[in-house]
This record gives C-alpha cells, sequence and structure tokens, in this order.
C-alpha cells in the first residue's frame, strides 16, 4: 500500500515540476527557468526573468528581445544611484565564458511595454533572444503569481523608492 501512495503522489507531483523547470540550449549557452509574474489585468508592463549559463570557452553578449504579445522588449537593469534604486535600458548583456548572468528582480531583466493583454498564472508566451554568437533562440516564459523559490530579491525593497 505504502508503495502505491508513493506512486501515486510521484505522479501527480511530476507535472507540477515539469511545467515548474524548462531550460533551452543555444550552442554553449543554456538557458534556464525563463518567467514572469502575473501582473493586474490593467498594468501597462510586466518584466520576465531568466539565468543564462554560458559553458563555453568564449563570452557572448546578449544584443536584444522580441515577443509578439508585446509592442517593445528592452533589456534592462537595476542600478543604485543617489540612494534610490532606478531602472535603466541596457544595449546588450554580456555572457562571459565559463560564466553565467541572473535576469532577476532588482537585477537585469526584460521590461515588455504596450502588452495586448496581461498574461494570466499558468500562461506562456514566447520570448526570442538574439546572441552576438548563439543567434536567435526562442524561449516560452512561464507566468507565475510568485517568483520560484530564490528568485524574489525584491521582496522587502519598498517599491516607492523605485523610478523608471
Amino acid at each position: 500500500m505504502t508503495l502505491k501512495k508513493t506512486l501515486l503522489g510521484l505522479t501527480l507531483l511530476l507535472p507540477t515540476l515539469l511545467v515548474q523547470a524548462h531550460e533551452y540550449e543555444a550552442g554553449q549557452l543554456h538557458i534556464d527557468h525563463p518567467w514572469s509574474r502575473e501582473m493586474p489585468p490593467v498594468a501597462p508592463t510586466a518584466a520576465a526573468y531568466f539565468v543564462i549559463h554560458n559553458k563555453g570557452s568564449e563570452a557572448d553578449r546578449l544584443l536584444s528581445v522580441s515577443t509578439p504579445v508585446a509592442g517593445k522588449a528592452e533589456l534592462h537593469e537595476h542600478v543604485h544611484a543617489d540612494g534610490v534604486m532606478k531602472m535603466q535600458q541596457v544595449q546588450d548583456v554580456a555572457i562571459p565564458a565559463g560564466g553565467e548572468v541572473k535576469f532577476e528582480p532588482m537585477g537585469y531583466h526584460v521590461m515588455l511595454f504596450n502588452l495586448k493583454q496581461q498574461a494570466k498564472d499558468g500562461e506562456r508566451f514566447p520570448l526570442i533572444l538574439d546572441f552576438e554568437k548563439a543567434g536567435k533562440v526562442e524561449v516560452e516564459v512561464a507566468v507565475q503569481k510568485d517568483a520560484p523559490a530564490g528568485h524574489d530579491h525584491a521582496a522587502g525593497h519598498d517599491a516607492g523608492k523605485h523610478q523608471h
């Protein structure tokens, strides 16, 4: 009986794990779990996050991003200036050889503007990453109510101090 319960539990849990973890390969680059937080339907923007691991011996650069669900997608970063966290656009993001770059709350992220509609928890949308060497890679961004475990660095920060 215990084995049956264990197998049933695993059977019920496995689809949840598969929804949570999704990864993509592009040459020597490994893109881990693209995700976005569910936003209110009236929010004018959204953000997407992921981790890029460079397993190669040469650096690469993320040059641009695009998606059919938004009028515009830009690479952004948060910077601390004069005691205030500020978001600013960046032209590209270097991915060091043998290293990784995290796109996460309060760090690098993809800003999506002029959304056709906000995605809901459980939905996915395509995001095309254009790298200098690895080329274009399409990933599916999973929309979630909350950040994946270990990804919510914005918790505890005063949103009133952030500027765009």
